[in-house]
């Protein structure tokens, strides 16, 4: 080892260093820059709603910021009343029954999947990763020391894996398998068939899953939301899942999530954030009950304008040449393939990567959207259809123009 590189000298340690900045947050912190300095960028990079929190949400917060009670540490794997609320939720939206002790409450949906993570991997195991992948997922998995392996879909198959694709993936190693539906960065969405028989794999190879169900009410058309444990009950023992209230109740920002799981391994991953954060902030976990014991209204509302914002973008998008806009039935993101388009004459450029066009975008059109390469997939963009209809007609008519000057 060279003196450059030997312990002593290195100023920042190779786990660490080799974790790759956020895409999506980077996208959109580039955005809000150049639109603070006077440019009117208009940005599809970010997976928020537009929407505020709803009014009852907040004012529970505010109680709570006037309760004593709240003023001091509570306990580290989340408030008894919002553990036993979540529990009643599950079973009310998903029809998975819990018991409050398989739940911990996080610091938002990154901290409960990295903590699952780190739970239930030894260096070296193996997690199955469907891909395009949201960019957080391969890194936890990394962080905590196992080994993402790709198993890629693209848009002839509306972004889904199959059996036979994660079986010729699995090794002796494969430990986990990751299952997220409705999907972030491409919104397709698993029907209970081909749910059922993820599940019943998974099961027949003793692995464990690790499901994201974030965007479980922003389903569309007739698609429907499936949660895994509950469609193959075998799966139990060996099925952590991921949630919070971040999409569902516009409060992104709140940085309230949960795993639940196996007794133990919730109890495993309770100690680990013991020692790394300690409680999530009691006035958001207040905030948090709130929205879970609450109806749905808001996310009906919300849902209303996503669809009708899902339609206008695939539509528009699909309107480009060289564009192949499959068209999303969950989430709020449209994934569109511009692999045509790659190589081609705009304005003096050729980009050869999508990374190279999303950067022609922002440049040219001041749209900002997010290239596949940062979801395991060159040849395709992201755009988040989260944000006011206005916005996103004049983004994507100005991506139109650009884009509508490619030649060969």
């Amino acid at each position: 080892m060279s003196a450059a590189t030997s312990p002593s000298e290195r100023r920042v340690s190779a786990r660490i260093g080799a974790i790759s900045e956020s895409a999506t947050l980077a996208v959109d912190a580039k955005a809000k820059a150049l639109k603070a300095a006077g440019r009117p960028v208009i940005g599809f990079g970010a997976g928020e709603p537009d929407f505020p929190t709803p009014g009852y949400i907040v004012d529970a917060a505010v109680e709570a910021c006037r309760n004593p009670k709240y003023h001091r540490y509570t306990p580290a794997g989340g408030l008894p009343e919002l553990k036993a609320a979540i529990a009643e939720k599950t079973l009310r939206d998903s029809g998975y029954q819990v018991d409050a002790s398989q739940i911990l409450v996080t610091n938002g949906g990154k901290q409960a999947i990295y903590e699952a993570f780190a739970a239930i991997l030894d260096p070296g195991d193996e997690v199955i990763v469907p891909a395009p992948y949201w960019t957080t997922y391969p890194e936890s998995i990394r962080l905590a020391g196992g080994v993402p392996v790709d198993v890629v879909a693209d848009e002839t198959t509306g972004y889904r894996v199959s059996v036979e694709q994660l079986e010729a993936a699995r090794t002796e190693r494969t430990k986990v398998v990751l299952f997220v539906s409705p999907s972030n960065p491409t919104g397709a969405v698993y029907s209970e068939a081909d749910a059922r028989a993820i599940g019943e794999w998974a099961v027949e190879h003793g692995l464990w899953v690790l499901t994201d169900e974030i965007y479980e009410h922003l389903v569309y058309g007739s698609a429907t939301f499936t949660s895994l444990p509950a469609l193959v009950p075998e799966l139990r023992e060996k099925c952590i899942v991921v949630n919070g209230v971040a999409k569902t109740y516009a409060m992104t920002g709140w940085r309230v999530g949960w795993l639940i799981g196996p007794k133990d391994v919730v109890k495993a991953a309770t100690n680990l954030q013991s020692h790394a954060t300690s409680n999530v902030s009691n006035v958001a976990q207040v905030a948090a009950l709130a929205a879970v014991s609450g109806n749905l209204d808001a996310v009906a509302e919300m849902r209303t304008a996503f669809d009708r914002r899902r339609q206008t973008i695939v539509r528009m998008l699909n309107e480009i040449d060289g564009v192949l806009c499959p068209e999303p039935e969950g989430a709020f993101y449209a994934y569109p393939s511009v692999k045509a388009l790659l190589g081609k004459e705009i304005r003096g450029t050729r980009p050869a990567t999508s990374v190279e066009l999303a950067a022609l975008i922002l440049d040219e059109a001041e749209v900002a959207v997010v290239p596949g390469e940062a979801f395991g997939t060159p040849g395709y963009l992201r755009l988040s259809y989260a944000l006011g209809d206005e916005d996103l007609v004049e983004g994507v008519s100005r991506i139109q123009k650009l884009l509508g000057e490619a030649k060969d």
